[in-house]
């Protein structure tokens, strides 16, 4: 047998197999959620998932458990006791985990365009349901040892508009958050990235375009898949231990802005 050339190691970085790991997936029953829980269970991760719809999640864990192993609970992550409820059963199931997907998440207008419930709303999905999301995955992470946490950002962040004033503060918060969080825990052996996906088909986009206007869009390769943000996360969570993806910013193409 031929020796291997010692050059080839400095080739390409050595990159961790992600095959046994265990990951908790807000949101993962639909869209970027559900396209990222897919890939991660077809690369040997267990997964635990949830949503608000019941053939949602039913869709979702039957997609999963085809390529892999996934579990799942309905859940409304606005509710009071929802969050803790999600991530004690997820625990259990899975027996602890060391990847967090911080991923759900709900549309938002501008301020003067929502009741004061559809703003409370938002803030516990969107910011509240992240923060405690991810103060119990570091209490988790810590006391194994390390782990990946990653928050699905907005560029509605670098693209601010009239509408867009809800939605785009409470990411910012994310933004800011998921910075400050890895220089708090990194120590630690916690990894903290933050993937910030622009114009990309799904659910969430389905009150701008319809679905057929959304195959179009991809098509001329000017709106993104689901599963091209999923690419993306799997490149964070792949990355040598020492290496942090501290945001990737995940743009179409095709664009005009």
């Amino acid at each position: 047998m031929a020796e291997a050339d010692p050059h080839i190691a400095d080739a390409h970085t050595a990159r961790p197999s992600l095959k046994g790991r265990k990951a908790i997936i807000t949101g993962g029953t639909t869209g970027i959620g559900r396209a990222t829980a897919v890939l991660l269970a077809s690369e040997g991760v267990t997964v635990f998932t949830g949503g608000r719809d019941e053939g949602d999640l039913a869709d979702a864990l039957d997609h999963l458990n085809k390529v892999g192993v996934g579990h799942g609970v309905t859940c409304d992550l606005a509710k009071s006791g929802e969050l803790d409820r999600f991530f004690a059963e997820g625990t259990e199931k899975l027996g602890g985990f060391d990847i967090a997907i911080l991923n759900a998440s709900i549309t938002a207008e501008g301020v003067t365009d929502m009741s004061e419930q559809e703003v409370r709303d938002a803030i516990e999905i969107n910011f509240t349901g992240y923060l405690l999301g991810a103060h119990k995955a570091v209490t988790q992470m810590t006391a194994a040892g390390g782990g990946d946490i990653i928050f699905t950002g907005s560029y509605a962040t670098h693209k601010l508009g009239p509408s867009s004033t809800v939605y785009a503060g409470i990411k910012s918060g994310i933004h800011g958050f998921a910075e400050a969080l890895r220089r708090e825990v990194g120590q630690d052996g916690i990894k903290v990235g933050l993937v910030v996906p622009a114009l990309t088909g799904s659910d969430f986009a389905k009150q701008d375009m319809d679905d057929s206007e959304q195959r179009e869009r991809i098509r001329e390769e000017s709106m993104m898949r689901a599963e091209d943000i999923a690419v993306g996360v799997h490149f964070m969570l792949t990355q040598p231990r020492r290496t942090v993806v501290q945001e990737l910013v995940l743009v179409q193409r095709n664009t005009e802005e």
